[in-house]
């Protein structure tokens, strides 16, 4: 019934009274005011007014799944949505539901995170203003292709980003998506695998959309769609975009990935070109990025002229960060 309440609250830009719900959904007034109160607790900001009734305020920091859902055509990324309203972390959630059985496709969001994090153990910033999910995927993919799943992802957002915005988004490899060199956006892609297979993949995604403020230690480098367009971005309509252009580009990677793929990817990487510092362990690697192969791999050319493949790392790039 309450979601009965929603979806009347939605398809209408004028108060709806409360005897008009109490009569079209066969409940009573007493019974409209509970859901109605029930839907305030989960988020939603519903006007009231005497001799009028309700209203709900569109509210573009919250998920709506009809809009998001709405003739969402997708062969494998977006088969299902689960939206929470707060969670440790939504890799931790796909986790619990891929140890169930759950379908490959299916995405988890929430409006906040209280232990989202990125690479190498580091905390994700995650207030309302962001748009946090996580994907699970069932492949026969080997092992040897997840840094390429990454890439595959950042640029599937990257893609979204530039439609969406117009702004002139990047990639910074192997897992973060800059505008005018500050993040506004990063990706954690986890496996459960064994030594020739994989069980499943997770790609976290965090956008900052209508983020407003960042923590002291990030927010020299960190940035928000909303602080570099200076608009309100509605955050079911972004997420629209953003799983459609993942489906097309992820679904193409599972089946190869083609040179016109490789070529567009390299023409939107920030990495490309520049001098880097990778640090692995104890040692730290620098050179000239000169390329990335099809399995996601930075090509990197030393002083000496030696080219090395880097499949993972701690990335400086100079100019960005």
């Amino acid at each position: 019934m309450k979601d009965k309440i929603l979806s009347a609250l939605k398809n209408s830009d004028n108060y709806i009274s409360g005897e008009i719900l109490s009569r079209s959904l066969g409940i009573t007034r007493s019974a409209v005011w509970k859901n109605i109160c029930q839907l305030r607790q989960e988020g939603y900001i519903i006007d009231s007014v005497t001799n009028k009734g309700y209203r709900l305020q569109k509210d573009c920091n919250m998920i709506d799944t009809d809009k998001v859902m709405k003739d969402l055509h997708c062969d494998n990324i977006g088969k299902k949505l689960i939206i929470l309203k707060s969670t440790d972390s939504t890799n931790n959630e796909i986790k619990k539901i891929a140890a169930l059985g759950e379908e490959s496709g299916t995405v988890v969001t929430a409006e906040t995170q209280t232990s989202g994090r990125g690479r190498f153990g580091r905390q994700w910033s995650s207030d309302k203003g962001g748009l946090y999910f996580s994907i699970l995927l069932r492949t026969d993919l080997p092992p040897s292709n997840i840094a390429a799943i990454t890439l595959a992802a950042g640029y599937a957002v990257c893609l979204a980003v530039r439609e969406y915005t117009g702004l002139d988004a990047r990639i910074k490899w192997p897992n973060d998506i800059i505008v005018e060199n500050r993040k506004i956006c990063g990706i954690l892609t986890e496996i459960a695998a064994q030594s020739d297979s994989i069980d499943y993949i997770i790609i976290g995604i965090g956008i900052n959309i209508n983020n407003t403020e960042f923590p002291d230690e990030i927010k020299h480098k960190a940035s928000s769609i909303h602080l570099e367009t200076n608009k309100n971005i509605d955050k079911s309509d972004f997420f629209r975009t953003v799983l459609i252009y993942l489906d097309k580009v992820i679904s193409s990677f599972l089946i190869s990935i083609s040179i016109d793929d490789m070529s567009s990817f390299k023409r939107i990487c920030a990495t490309i070109g520049r001098e880097v510092s990778v640090k692995r362990g104890d040692t730290v690697l620098t050179g000239i990025a000169k390329d990335i192969t099809p399995l996601g791999e930075l090509v990197i050319e030393t002083e000496n002229t030696r080219e090395i493949k880097i499949s993972s790392g701690e990335v400086t790039v100079q100019g960005i960060y």
